[in-house]
């Protein structure tokens, strides 16, 4: 039995990193539940080649899941950098779900305004200042000309890139790790196929120390496996206010003397967050009520 760390995944498949090289490594029968950034075990079957037998301990795993299907993103992180940009359209919404997963898998958060050099830019930093003050420090930067400032944010600690499909993640990849575009080549060649260049998830080591994981742009995040507790506990505006309100097991969507409701009322809580929060929860409850 030998072990490795996930780097690559591209449905079932998996490139591991060893201390030997790169193992090329499929999971047994239907065993899924392998994210990029796992430490495994895997047993060779031929030079180069494995089956994954076993997941090691995980200290975290981000990931997103609906009624039918749970997508992994990655695991063992120190942090998530969820990247926006004032074009295409900011998707708020979108923002929110990555933060409530990210506090749900208690993994810490940065939001990464790409794009600076956009005269919008400027508006958007100020749309999220306030999202500075609930704890999720916003920077911004243009992945063609300055990433300086993201640089000893990252250094020495394994990251990971979220954010939905045009917001420069790729191009921001390539500018921190300038060899991505070519070991996504080699693995590409390795499993001799290119269908999986725009859906899997990718480990890069930093020139300066530490990790990088580039994750699919998406459109979508469900959330499926939080709770309507733990969709409460992953809002720090609303965990401020737990047991304020009239009822203990108030759920924050059309109760009296609501306290969460007041505070957006009295420009407490952003409207957006809150909306985001309803959304989630209806969608919580609507799954609920079909188990």
């Amino acid at each position: 039995m030998r072990t490795g760390q996930v780097v690559a995944v591209f449905g079932k498949h998996f490139w591991v990193q060893t201390d030997d090289g790169l193992v090329e490594c499929v999971s047994r029968g239907r065993k899924g539940g392998i994210a990029c950034g796992d430490r495994i075990e895997f047993k060779a079957t031929s030079k180069g080649a494995g089956v994954i037998e076993r997941v090691l301990e995980r200290h975290n795993l981000l990931y997103r899941s609906d009624a039918f299907k749970t997508k992994l993103l990655a695991a063992n992180l120190d942090q998530a950098l969820i990247v926006t940009a004032a074009e295409p359209a900011f998707n708020e919404e979108l923002l929110n779900r990555c933060l409530v997963a990210c506090e749900a898998a208690g993994i810490p958060a940065r939001i990464v305004v790409n794009k600076a050099d956009l005269p919008q830019t400027a508006a958007l930093i100020d749309q999220l200042r306030p999202y500075a003050a609930l704890g999720y420090p916003v920077l911004a930067v243009s992945a063609k000309t300055d990433v300086a400032p993201l640089l000893p944010l990252i250094e020495g600690k394994t990251s990971v890139l979220v954010g939905p499909s045009g917001v420069g993640k790729s191009t921001l990849l390539n500018t921190l790790v300038p060899e991505a575009d070519a070991r996504t080549a080699e693995i590409s060649r390795a499993l001799s196929t290119g269908r999986h260049t725009t859906t899997h998830t990718r480990l890069f080591d930093l020139p300066g120390g530490g990790a990088l994981i580039d994750s699919p742009g998406m459109q979508a995040f469900a959330l499926a496996h939080v709770d309507l507790a733990g969709l409460q506990a992953a809002f720090p505006e609303l965990r401020r206010l737990a047991g304020r309100c009239r009822f203990y097991n108030c759920r924050h969507l059309k109760e009296p003397d609501c306290a969460v409701q007041a505070a957006c009322d009295a420009g407490e809580i952003l409207p957006a967050r809150l909306r985001a929060y309803r959304n989630l929860a209806q969608e919580i409850l609507a799954l609920a009520a079909t188990k």
